[in-house]
């Protein structure tokens, strides 16, 4: 089949192509900007809810900083509180061992004292008539010095006094060798070789001693001889070591 179109509508036809084109392209342009602004407000939508997350996780982790702030602050008062407590317990408890220290101390020396006054007055076992009771020995700040304390009693029958001189003796080793010292080479208070007494219950020779560099002290011998109708002697030896133990 022949074309039998005319110069006319060819022409026509040719105008009218150009445009077509250009609708699409101009359709085309609307519908990716519409779809570029889309996808912006979407992405602004998104973002800011992203925004509006990271704000209230923000938040609520500050929240929990600072009662995680509270309570660490909490714990440390208390535990500063429990170091408190626990010190002023420490200083009580030890303020307490040493006052139960010094009363049981003392209930023993007046133990010791009721015990010595009753084998005075009552002696049952206790043998009678003049008694060397005891000899105390105490530590002085000069190196080498010492306090002593001799205890004399009368037991059983007191109704008169008793006299008499009592020597004291400290014996030991010097290079080696056995020797013995009068208590009067060794104490300024002491001046004779036997100290002079007389009493009804009890009497006490007190003073200091020096012992030599040289001398090693083991043992201290008391010698009290009573004089006149209640004559006796009464004899007795302490250890060193354990007297000064004390």
């Amino acid at each position: 089949m022949s074309d039998s179109r005319s110069p006319s509508e060819e022409y026509v036809m040719v105008r009218r192509r150009p445009g077509r084109r250009l609708r699409r392209t101009a359709i085309l342009l609307l519908f990716s900007v519409a779809c570029a602004a889309g996808g912006y407000f979407l992405g602004l939508s998104q973002t800011g809810t992203q925004l509006t997350s990271v704000v209230d996780t923000r938040d609520h982790l500050l929240d929990q900083l600072e009662s995680l702030q509270q309570k660490r602050l909490a714990s440390e008062q208390q535990l500063i509180n429990l170091e408190r407590g626990r010190s002023i317990d420490e200083a009580a408890l030890s303020q307490a061992r040493h006052t139960i220290a010094r009363l049981e101390s003392r209930v023993a020396e007046l133990e010791a004292d009721l015990t010595f006054y009753r084998n005075i007055m009552a002696p049952s076992e206790v043998a009678e008539g003049l008694q060397v009771d005891r000899l105390n020995l105490h530590t002085t700040r000069q190196d080498g010095r010492y306090g002593f304390k001799l205890v004399l009693t009368q037991v059983g029958d007191n109704s008169s006094y008793i006299g008499g001189i009592v020597a004291v003796n400290v014996i030991g080793l010097r290079d080696g060798e056995k020797e013995v010292i009068a208590l009067r080479d060794l104490s300024e208070e002491i001046t004779d070789l036997g100290v002079k007494f007389r009493f009804r219950y009890f009497q006490d020779v007190e003073g200091f001693l020096t012992v030599p560099d040289s001398f090693q002290p083991l043992e201290v011998q008391v010698v009290a001889q009573a004089q006149g109708s209640k004559s006796s002697q009464a004899e007795r030896t302490f250890d060193w070591g354990q007297l000064t133990e004390k």
